[in-house]
């Protein structure tokens, strides 16, 4: 089993963004009964920031409201909070060690002695702070008890290094998937094996592209921004189908869906040499996507091969995100 910030984990994490957007709020009632199933299958990881919606409700709202009504599961949960976002519209980054003071504080009011952060670090690089500082920043707060450990996002393997000189990295995030293989090509996976850090893949799914449901531009929910994302624009939408099309193919000859494929193939990543530990954390508001997510397909070597083929075969067309936001992605 592997480890963050001193708590073992299983590779089964939970995104909790869609819980909160500003324009299609869960209703608490629901997104607890959800949060309940998802411990009840091991689901232990569950991955937030202070911007999955507003100012008002968040992730971290949300979490203060779910910890009041059980409060027997914080101890449970290992809780990991992005943030350093100083405007959505913008892209704006403030990870100033003044500015991730100010945004712990609040994270801190917030949960209200609910919930303890157990990870916390910036959604982005901030590039007008020196990532030495962000982290020197971050690991004074982790000696005062205000969070229990650091994570980075979205960050090149020469930021990894620089950032593991200063202070001990419990996780990044990055993006990975069948259809987001970046990790594996530019160091950053390597990285983080030769360092002992483990890897939460962010959009397991494709953003529900890799569940097979999404044929064309109209099958995302009208609030979803993903709507603007290269990759779901007609035309790319339409080549990354045909790889979709063939990984539909093998998930019924595993007798799985593919939901479950996907997640397996990132949950396999960590058995190859030179890897870290990979835990997938994919978003689910009802109890039974929570339990699809967590079925368990064992992919031989042959099976991983024949996905390899095909991505190979189909590469994925389009950027992972629109300029604006790729600005901040160092990858």
């Amino acid at each position: 089993m592997p480890f963050l910030a001193g708590k073992e984990v299983t590779q089964n994490g939970l995104g909790l963004m869609r819980f909160t957007l500003s324009d299609d709020v869960t209703p608490d009632e629901q997104a607890f009964k959800v949060l309940k199933a998802a411990l009840a299958a091991g689901v232990n990881v569950w991955n937030g920031a202070d911007f999955y919606g507003t100012l008002e409700n968040n992730s971290l709202h949300l979490m203060n409201r779910y910890f009041t009504a059980y409060p027997e599961d914080a101890d449970k949960v290992v809780l990991s909070i992005k943030s350093g976002v100083a405007s959505m519209k913008t892209f704006a980054m403030d990870c100033s060690p003044a500015g991730l003071r100010d945004f712990v504080d609040n994270a801190l009011k917030i949960l209200d002695g609910k919930k303890k952060i157990d990870i916390f670090g910036c959604a982005r690089v901030d590039p007008n702070v020196p990532v030495e500082e962000s982290i020197t920043a971050l690991a004074e707060l982790k000696e005062e008890g205000k969070i229990g450990g650091i994570q980075m996002s979205e960050v090149k393997a020469e930021t990894i290094r620089r950032a593991a000189s200063v202070a001990k990295i419990d996780m990044v995030e990055a993006e990975v998937s069948i259809w987001a293989t970046d990790v594996f090509r530019n160091g950053v996976a390597e990285t983080c094996a030769e360092l002992g850090i483990p890897i939460i893949a962010h959009t397991p799914l494709g953003a529900g592209m890799l569940t097979g449901t999404i044929k064309s531009p109209d099958d995302l929910p009208a609030h979803d921004h993903h709507r603007i994302f290269p990759r779901f624009q007609p035309d790319n939408l339409a080549k990354n189908r045909l790889l979709v099309d063939e990984l539909e193919k093998i998930a019924v000859a595993k007798g799985c869906t593919p939901a479950q494929l996907a997640l397996s193939w990132v949950k396999a990543q960590s058995r190859k040499p030179g890897m870290p530990v990979f835990v997938p954390v994919a978003g689910a508001r009802s109890e039974s996507r929570v339990i699809e997510n967590v079925g368990v397909v064992d992919l031989a070597d042959d099976d991983l091969a024949q996905i390899a083929a095909l991505q190979e075969k189909y590469p994925v067309a389009g950027e992972r995100f629109p300029p604006a936001a790729m600005k901040l992605n160092e990858y």
